[in-house]
Protein backbone atom coordinates (compact mmCIF):
# COMPACT_ATOMS: atom_id res chain seq x y z
CA UNK A 1 0.00 0.00 0.00
CA UNK A 2 2.64 2.55 0.97
CA UNK A 3 6.20 1.11 0.01
CA UNK A 4 8.99 1.62 1.39
CA UNK A 5 11.73 3.17 -1.46
CA UNK A 6 15.41 3.27 -0.98
CA UNK A 7 16.84 5.91 -3.22
CA UNK A 8 20.05 4.47 -2.85
CA UNK A 9 19.11 1.24 -4.54
CA UNK A 10 17.35 3.27 -7.41
CA UNK A 11 20.70 5.49 -8.18
CA UNK A 12 22.40 2.09 -8.38
CA UNK A 13 19.88 1.18 -10.85
CA UNK A 14 17.48 -1.47 -9.50
CA UNK A 15 14.43 -1.99 -12.23
CA UNK A 16 12.15 -2.85 -8.97
CA UNK A 17 12.22 0.72 -8.10
CA UNK A 18 9.81 2.73 -10.63
CA UNK A 19 7.36 -0.06 -11.03
CA UNK A 20 6.91 0.26 -7.03
CA UNK A 21 6.73 4.34 -7.46
CA UNK A 22 4.24 3.77 -9.98
CA UNK A 23 1.47 1.33 -8.23
CA UNK A 24 2.20 3.32 -4.83
CA UNK A 25 1.24 6.41 -6.39
CA UNK A 26 -1.52 4.98 -7.91
CA UNK A 27 -3.22 3.90 -5.01
CA UNK A 28 -2.56 6.24 -1.83
CA UNK A 29 -0.04 8.87 -3.24
CA UNK A 30 2.28 8.32 -0.45
CA UNK A 31 5.59 6.54 0.28
CA UNK A 32 8.08 5.77 2.89
CA UNK A 33 12.00 7.08 1.50
CA UNK A 34 14.59 6.12 2.69
CA UNK A 35 18.34 6.52 1.02
CA UNK A 36 18.03 10.10 1.49
CA UNK A 37 21.43 10.70 3.49
CA UNK A 38 19.98 13.38 5.82
CA UNK A 39 21.95 13.31 9.14
CA UNK A 40 19.56 12.62 11.98
CA UNK A 41 21.48 15.09 13.60
CA UNK A 42 19.96 18.20 11.57
CA UNK A 43 16.65 16.97 11.81
CA UNK A 44 17.11 16.78 15.84
CA UNK A 45 18.36 20.54 15.37
CA UNK A 46 15.80 21.78 13.62
CA UNK A 47 13.08 20.65 16.06
CA UNK A 48 15.30 21.73 19.22
CA UNK A 49 15.33 25.33 17.65
CA UNK A 50 12.24 25.57 16.24
CA UNK A 51 10.71 24.40 20.51
CA UNK A 52 12.46 26.89 21.53
CA UNK A 53 10.54 29.72 19.61
CA UNK A 54 7.37 28.03 19.69
CA UNK A 55 7.56 28.20 23.80
CA UNK A 56 8.39 31.87 23.24
CA UNK A 57 5.15 33.86 25.13
CA UNK A 58 2.38 34.51 22.34
CA UNK A 59 3.27 38.49 22.45
CA UNK A 60 6.41 37.82 21.16
CA UNK A 61 5.67 35.48 18.53
CA UNK A 62 2.81 37.75 17.46
CA UNK A 63 6.06 40.21 16.15
CA UNK A 64 6.36 37.94 13.34
CA UNK A 65 2.77 36.87 12.77
CA UNK A 66 1.35 36.33 9.08
CA UNK A 67 -0.85 34.81 6.72
CA UNK A 68 -1.06 31.92 4.86
CA UNK A 69 1.88 32.32 1.95
CA UNK A 70 3.79 34.51 4.37
CA UNK A 71 6.89 34.06 6.27
CA UNK A 72 7.02 34.24 9.59
CA UNK A 73 4.47 32.87 12.57
CA UNK A 74 1.03 31.57 11.35
CA UNK A 75 -0.89 31.50 14.70
CA UNK A 76 -3.63 29.01 15.80
CA UNK A 77 -6.93 29.62 13.98
CA UNK A 78 -5.53 31.17 10.56
CA UNK A 79 -5.72 27.78 8.40
CA UNK A 80 -8.32 25.11 8.28
CA UNK A 81 -7.15 22.51 5.42
CA UNK A 82 -10.63 20.71 5.20
CA UNK A 83 -11.64 24.04 3.77
CA UNK A 84 -10.18 22.65 0.43
CA UNK A 85 -12.65 20.08 -0.23
CA UNK A 86 -15.49 22.28 0.15
CA UNK A 87 -17.09 21.96 3.72
CA UNK A 88 -16.61 24.38 6.17
CA UNK A 89 -14.49 23.05 8.79
CA UNK A 90 -13.45 24.57 12.20
CA UNK A 91 -9.80 25.73 12.08
CA UNK A 92 -6.76 23.22 12.72
CA UNK A 93 -5.08 22.75 16.00
CA UNK A 94 -1.93 23.64 15.12
CA UNK A 95 0.58 26.63 15.06
CA UNK A 96 3.41 26.90 12.32
CA UNK A 97 6.62 28.34 11.04
CA UNK A 98 7.23 29.34 7.52
CA UNK A 99 10.07 29.75 5.69
CA UNK A 100 10.60 30.00 1.82
CA UNK A 101 13.07 30.56 -1.15
CA UNK A 102 15.14 33.90 -0.62
CA UNK A 103 15.71 34.16 -4.75
CA UNK A 104 13.61 37.14 -5.76
CA UNK A 105 13.45 37.65 -9.30
CA UNK A 106 13.15 41.48 -9.78
CA UNK A 107 9.36 41.57 -10.18
CA UNK A 108 7.60 43.04 -7.44
CA UNK A 109 4.74 42.05 -8.19
CA UNK A 110 5.99 38.04 -8.32
CA UNK A 111 8.25 38.76 -5.61
CA UNK A 112 5.60 39.67 -3.09
CA UNK A 113 3.46 36.96 -3.33
CA UNK A 114 6.23 33.74 -4.22
CA UNK A 115 9.63 35.52 -2.81
CA UNK A 116 8.45 37.69 0.60
CA UNK A 117 12.02 38.17 2.26
CA UNK A 118 12.27 35.43 4.94
CA UNK A 119 11.92 36.31 8.99
CA UNK A 120 14.47 35.60 11.64
CA UNK A 121 13.44 35.99 15.37
CA UNK A 122 16.57 37.07 17.09
CA UNK A 123 15.10 35.75 20.52
CA UNK A 124 16.11 32.14 18.90
CA UNK A 125 19.30 32.45 16.74
CA UNK A 126 19.85 29.10 15.81
CA UNK A 127 16.84 28.42 14.09
CA UNK A 128 17.98 30.85 10.74
CA UNK A 129 21.66 28.29 11.01
CA UNK A 130 19.45 24.84 11.10
CA UNK A 131 16.71 25.89 8.69
CA UNK A 132 18.84 27.07 6.32
CA UNK A 133 20.76 24.13 5.89
CA UNK A 134 17.75 21.78 6.64
CA UNK A 135 16.13 23.49 3.25
CA UNK A 136 19.41 22.87 1.30
CA UNK A 137 19.14 19.01 2.18
CA UNK A 138 15.44 19.45 1.36
CA UNK A 139 15.81 20.92 -2.01
CA UNK A 140 17.94 18.54 -2.96
CA UNK A 141 15.90 15.68 -1.86
CA UNK A 142 12.83 17.06 -3.64
CA UNK A 143 14.83 17.17 -6.87
CA UNK A 144 15.70 13.33 -6.64
CA UNK A 145 12.14 12.58 -6.37
CA UNK A 146 10.91 14.70 -9.14
CA UNK A 147 13.64 12.69 -11.14
CA UNK A 148 12.47 9.63 -9.58
CA UNK A 149 8.96 10.38 -10.66
CA UNK A 150 9.43 10.98 -14.24
CA UNK A 151 11.68 7.67 -14.24
CA UNK A 152 9.07 5.48 -12.79
CA UNK A 153 6.99 6.83 -15.50
CA UNK A 154 9.43 5.76 -18.66
CA UNK A 155 10.63 9.45 -19.02
CA UNK A 156 13.52 11.23 -19.34
CA UNK A 157 14.56 12.15 -15.93
CA UNK A 158 15.04 15.62 -16.30
CA UNK A 159 11.35 16.03 -17.67
CA UNK A 160 10.16 17.91 -13.98
CA UNK A 161 13.33 19.21 -13.04
CA UNK A 162 13.27 21.70 -15.96
CA UNK A 163 10.78 23.21 -15.05
CA UNK A 164 12.24 24.17 -11.53
CA UNK A 165 14.84 26.22 -12.81
CA UNK A 166 13.60 29.01 -9.77
CA UNK A 167 11.44 27.23 -7.55
CA UNK A 168 8.63 28.27 -5.32
CA UNK A 169 8.73 25.90 -2.06
CA UNK A 170 7.83 26.27 1.68
CA UNK A 171 9.09 24.79 4.31
CA UNK A 172 6.67 24.59 7.59
CA UNK A 173 7.18 23.73 10.89
CA UNK A 174 4.61 22.54 12.76
CA UNK A 175 3.47 22.25 16.07
CA UNK A 176 0.42 20.30 17.34
CA UNK A 177 -0.20 21.71 20.93
CA UNK A 178 -1.04 18.62 23.64
CA UNK A 179 -4.88 18.34 24.78
CA UNK A 180 -4.09 20.10 28.11
CA UNK A 181 -3.18 23.26 25.99
CA UNK A 182 -5.99 23.46 23.59
CA UNK A 183 -9.01 21.38 25.02
CA UNK A 184 -11.19 19.33 23.56
CA UNK A 185 -11.88 19.59 19.75
CA UNK A 186 -14.96 20.98 18.41
CA UNK A 187 -17.19 18.90 16.13
CA UNK A 188 -15.11 17.89 12.98
CA UNK A 189 -11.67 19.45 14.16
CA UNK A 190 -8.19 18.09 13.52
CA UNK A 191 -4.85 19.50 14.07
CA UNK A 192 -5.05 19.48 10.35
CA UNK A 193 -7.98 18.88 8.66
CA UNK A 194 -8.40 16.22 5.54
CA UNK A 195 -6.96 17.59 2.15
CA UNK A 196 -4.41 16.98 -0.33
CA UNK A 197 -1.38 19.01 -1.07
CA UNK A 198 -1.03 21.77 -3.87
CA UNK A 199 2.18 20.97 -5.45
CA UNK A 200 4.35 18.49 -6.49
CA UNK A 201 6.33 16.36 -3.79
CA UNK A 202 5.84 16.94 0.00
CA UNK A 203 8.56 15.83 2.20
CA UNK A 204 8.21 15.12 5.82
CA UNK A 205 9.84 14.56 8.74
CA UNK A 206 7.04 13.33 11.75
CA UNK A 207 7.12 12.12 15.23
CA UNK A 208 4.76 9.24 15.84
CA UNK A 209 1.97 9.79 17.72
CA UNK A 210 -1.54 8.81 19.07
CA UNK A 211 -2.82 12.08 17.33
CA UNK A 212 -0.91 11.38 14.26
CA UNK A 213 -0.91 11.16 10.23
CA UNK A 214 -3.53 9.27 8.69
CA UNK A 215 -4.01 8.17 4.85
CA UNK A 216 -6.63 7.68 2.53
CA UNK A 217 -6.09 4.92 0.66
CA UNK A 218 -8.06 3.85 -2.39
CA UNK A 219 -10.42 1.05 -2.05
CA UNK A 220 -9.24 0.63 1.96
CA UNK A 221 -10.22 4.91 3.35
CA UNK A 222 -8.59 6.21 6.51
CA UNK A 223 -5.33 4.28 7.75
CA UNK A 224 -2.83 5.37 10.10
CA UNK A 225 -0.13 6.26 7.82
CA UNK A 226 3.35 3.53 8.38
CA UNK A 227 6.43 5.08 10.40
CA UNK A 228 10.01 4.53 10.49
CA UNK A 229 12.61 6.87 12.00
CA UNK A 230 14.99 6.92 9.37
CA UNK A 231 12.74 7.56 6.40
CA UNK A 232 10.69 10.63 5.15
CA UNK A 233 7.44 10.23 4.67
CA UNK A 234 6.68 11.44 1.28
CA UNK A 235 3.31 12.34 -0.78
CA UNK A 236 2.16 13.99 -4.25
CA UNK A 237 0.52 16.65 -4.76
CA UNK A 238 -2.32 18.39 -6.49
CA UNK A 239 0.02 19.49 -9.12
CA UNK A 240 1.58 15.99 -9.72
CA UNK A 241 -1.32 14.27 -10.52
CA UNK A 242 -2.91 16.47 -12.88
CA UNK A 243 0.78 16.42 -14.56
CA UNK A 244 0.05 12.83 -14.76
CA UNK A 245 -3.23 13.23 -16.53
CA UNK A 246 -4.96 11.78 -13.16
CA UNK A 247 -2.81 8.46 -13.50
CA UNK A 248 -1.25 9.38 -10.18
CA UNK A 249 -3.49 10.10 -7.17
CA UNK A 250 -2.64 13.16 -4.60
CA UNK A 251 -2.24 11.90 -1.28
CA UNK A 252 -5.56 13.04 0.63
CA UNK A 253 -4.65 12.92 4.03
CA UNK A 254 -5.37 14.50 7.74
CA UNK A 255 -3.80 14.60 11.41
CA UNK A 256 -5.83 13.05 14.17
CA UNK A 257 -6.61 16.06 16.76
CA UNK A 258 -5.42 15.45 20.13
CA UNK A 259 -6.34 12.27 21.55
CA UNK A 260 -7.92 11.76 25.26
CA UNK A 261 -5.42 9.02 25.95
CA UNK A 262 -1.98 11.15 25.18
CA UNK A 263 -3.26 14.33 26.69
CA UNK A 264 0.09 15.48 27.27
CA UNK A 265 1.14 14.62 23.69
CA UNK A 266 2.81 17.80 21.54
CA UNK A 267 4.49 16.75 18.27
CA UNK A 268 6.76 18.34 16.11
CA UNK A 269 6.45 18.01 11.85
CA UNK A 270 8.72 19.16 9.51
CA UNK A 271 7.23 20.05 6.27
CA UNK A 272 8.77 20.83 3.13
CA UNK A 273 6.47 21.89 0.07
CA UNK A 274 8.51 21.45 -3.25
CA UNK A 275 7.31 23.53 -6.05
CA UNK A 276 8.05 24.16 -9.93
CA UNK A 277 8.72 27.60 -11.28
CA UNK A 278 5.85 30.31 -10.10
CA UNK A 279 5.84 30.42 -14.53
CA UNK A 280 5.82 26.48 -15.12
CA UNK A 281 3.52 25.64 -17.77
CA UNK A 282 2.61 22.23 -16.68
CA UNK A 283 1.26 19.89 -19.49
CA UNK A 284 -1.21 17.17 -18.76
CA UNK A 285 0.32 13.47 -19.96
CA UNK A 286 -1.54 12.03 -22.47
CA UNK A 287 -2.92 8.16 -22.50
CA UNK A 288 -1.66 5.45 -22.19
CA UNK A 289 0.78 7.27 -19.76
CA UNK A 290 -2.46 9.88 -18.36
CA UNK A 291 -6.07 8.35 -17.69
CA UNK A 292 -7.41 11.13 -19.28
CA UNK A 293 -6.63 13.24 -22.55
CA UNK A 294 -9.25 16.54 -21.71
CA UNK A 295 -6.90 18.44 -18.79
CA UNK A 296 -6.05 21.39 -19.93
CA UNK A 297 -2.53 22.55 -19.16
CA UNK A 298 -1.61 25.11 -15.66
CA UNK A 299 0.30 27.35 -14.73
CA UNK A 300 1.84 26.41 -11.38
CA UNK A 301 1.29 29.74 -9.52
CA UNK A 302 -2.39 30.57 -9.90
CA UNK A 303 -3.00 26.55 -9.71
CA UNK A 304 -0.90 26.90 -6.10
CA UNK A 305 -2.33 30.06 -5.65
CA UNK A 306 -6.39 29.19 -5.62
CA UNK A 307 -6.11 26.32 -3.18
CA UNK A 308 -4.33 28.57 -0.51
CA UNK A 309 -6.94 31.11 -0.41
CA UNK A 310 -9.08 28.27 0.15
CA UNK A 311 -7.46 27.24 3.49
CA UNK A 312 -7.21 30.77 4.40
CA UNK A 313 -9.75 31.40 7.73
CA UNK A 314 -10.97 35.38 7.86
Amino acid sequence: MIPTIDLAAWRSGDAGVGPAVDAALQQAGFLLVTGHGVDDALRTEVRAAARAFFALPAEVKARYAVRIGGRGWLAPGVEANGNVEGVETPPDLKESFAVGPDTPTGDPEVDDVWFPPNVWPPEVPALEHAVGRYVAAMTAVSRELLELCADALGLRRETLTALAGHPTWTFNINRYPPLTEVGPPAPGQFRIGSHTDFGTVTVLDREPGAGGLQVDIEGIGWTDAPYDRSAFTVNIGDLLEHWTGMRWRSGRHRVLPPQAESPHEELISLVFFFELDHDALVTPLAPPIGRRADLAPVVSAPFLRERLDAISVG
